[in-house]
C-alpha cells in the first residue's frame, strides 16, 4: 500500500511540474508596422516592438 501511495504521489508531482504552451518561435510572430503606425506610437511602445522583433530574429531566424 505504501508503494502505491508513493508512486501516486510521485506521479502527481511530475504532472504538476509540466507547463502548457509552446516555444516562443511556435507562438509568436514578427510585429510589422507601417510608418503611419510607428508615428502614432510612444517611444516605449516602439522600443518594446523592436525588442520583440530582435528576440525573434535571434531565436527564430526572423527576417526583419
Amino acid at each position: 500500500m505504501v508503494k502505491i501511495l508513493t508512486m501516486i504521489f510521485a506521479l502527481f508531482a511530475m504532472i504538476s511540474c509540466t507547463t502548457v504552451g509552446g516555444s516562443f518561435c511556435a507562438v509568436e510572430h514578427p510585429i510589422r508596422l507601417t510608418k503611419a503606425e510607428v508615428a502614432t506610437l510612444s517611444d516605449g511602445s516602439v522600443a518594446a516592438i523592436l525588442a520583440h522583433n530582435e528576440k525573434g530574429a535571434k531565436l527564430c531566424g526572423w527576417k526583419t
